[in-house]
């Protein structure tokens, strides 16, 4: 397991902005991953070209800003790591396809769409659905106008550990994954797909 440094990086332009990386990390710790988040956004400037981070971690509960303890039911043997996001309790592990966004939203107007699975949203509950099963947490930061951390996809993940916790703060809320709904297509493939996709909006006139 490595450090969140890139295994490779891909620069685009923004019209006459300043251009943004996509950031391949692999498999990488979470808590080093947020602690790079926060120094990068405290250290960004006006002129600081925006990122996009692709990753996968290790099996990890972490707790959103308004996350409470009784929603982590039975961790055993999975740290717990208070974070500084949005939202509740969230399970990643490896099989999950995660992109960070760091975008300075006062230059960005940004919306995604997603692939052959027709996602929806729920009142009062972040992420994305598919039958009633959450497929995707969605969590943000937002600091002096900038964004971190950002959109975890279940690809092909063991799913057991949601078992574990009440997902976003809900007791009983099945997950789902892709492999589960017919899509087999590699962690890596679904994470170039998000990215290009976030890629498209900040490239759009």
């Amino acid at each position: 397991m490595r450090d969140p440094q890139p295994s490779s990086t891909a620069h685009h332009d923004i019209g006459a902005g300043p251009r943004f990386s996509v950031r391949n990390l692999g498999l990488v710790a979470y808590e080093p991953t947020w602690r790079a988040m926060q120094a990068f956004n405290a250290a960004r400037t006006s002129e600081t070209a925006d990122q996009l981070w692709l990753a996968e971690h290790p099996p990890v509960f972490t707790l959103g800003l308004a996350g409470r303890r009784e929603h982590v039911l039975a961790p055993g043997g999975i740290p717990v790591v208070a974070t500084d996001r949005g939202g509740q309790v969230t399970y990643h592990g490896p099989g999950q396809a995660i992109v960070y966004v760091m975008l300075d939203l006062r230059r960005l107007g940004i919306g995604v769409k997603a692939r052959g699975v027709r996602g929806e949203r729920r009142d009062g509950m972040p992420g994305v659905y598919v039958g009633g099963a959450k497929i995707a947490a969605v969590g943000l930061r937002i600091a002096r106008g900038c964004s971190y951390h950002g959109v975890a996809l279940n690809v092909d993940l063991d799913l057991e550990p949601f078992s574990r916790i009440d997902p976003c703060g809900y007791p009983g809320l099945a997950s789902t994954r892709l492999a589960d709904l017919g899509v087999r297509d590699k962690i890596s493939a679904v994470q170039q797909d998000l990215a290009d996709a976030l890629t498209r909006c900040l490239i759009s006139p």
